[in-house]
């Protein structure tokens, strides 16, 4: 497969993988987009690796030995903000599901075309280095929500919420645009940075994610409402 070639600046990506020749597909490649390139061949292996190595990414299987995928992911997102690419089998949509409600960022569905991944890769870089586009510098304020852009902190009913480079970026998105419904394809491509040709459950999951901190527990009340079969908005409440 032919490999893009991107320039990096020794952005180091954490290959979990235990079948030598996705490994070996995806190291050659990623290096040729000129990616520092970890591998670890089981989970125990994976958190060890993503302890020591502090990489900027990891693409993450979630068939693993020793200690499967979703319990790397759990762990290490405790731990970290770090972008996580989930690799999971065609079948494996329940699993793929928890994966991304654990605070995985994107999946990959095996097999999967080289071309496709190098550009989620770049794309979840790109997110997580520079935030999203914003209008204004200044703090947002909805109601006890208030959001700071340039700190990347929330403060919601006076309590500080700590949240992932992407549950931040799409509460920040909703927020600059109160009471407005924005589709999931729009969040996706505003906040994920590409056009996402399948189902939408990488922003359901997010979303879920962002109302659990938010101590919200009805879809329908609350901060953010989902608008049925369209996408979500952020209610202008009252202070």
């Amino acid at each position: 497969m032919e490999a893009v070639i991107t320039m990096t600046a020794n952005t180091r990506i954490l290959v979990v993988d235990d079948e030598p020749p996705i490994v070996d597909l995806l190291s050659y490649n990623l290096e040729q987009a000129h990616y520092d390139v970890v591998v670890a061949r089981d989970g125990e292996e994976a958190i060890q690796k993503a302890r020591q190595e502090n990489p900027d990414l990891i693409i993450l299987d979630l068939m693993l030995p020793v200690i499967d995928g979703l319990e790397v992911c759990r762990t290490l997102r405790k731990e970290r903000d770090v972008p996580i690419i989930m690799l999971t089998a065609r079948g494996d949509e329940i699993d793929r599901v928890v994966g991304l409600e654990l605070g995985a960022d994107d999946y990959v569905v095996k097999p999967f075309s080289v071309r496709e991944l190098l550009a989620r890769v770049r794309n979840v870089l790109r997110r997580t280095t520079s935030p999203v586009e914003h209008e204004s510098d200044g703090v947002i304020r909805i109601g006890t929500l208030q959001i700071d852009e340039s700190r990347r902190s929330v403060l919601f009913d006076e309590q500080i919420i700590g949240l992932t480079t992407l549950e931040f970026d799409v509460l920040y998105y909703l927020a600059l645009h109160p009471g407005r419904v924005l589709t999931r394809e729009r969040l996706l491509e505003e906040v994920w940075g590409y056009n996402y040709h399948g189902d939408a459950r990488v922003v359901d999951a997010l979303i879920k994610r962002v109302r659990k901190k938010l101590n919200q527990s009805d879809p329908a009340e609350g901060i953010i409402a989902t608008v049925r079969g369209v996408g979500y908005k952020l209610d202008d409440m009252p202070g």
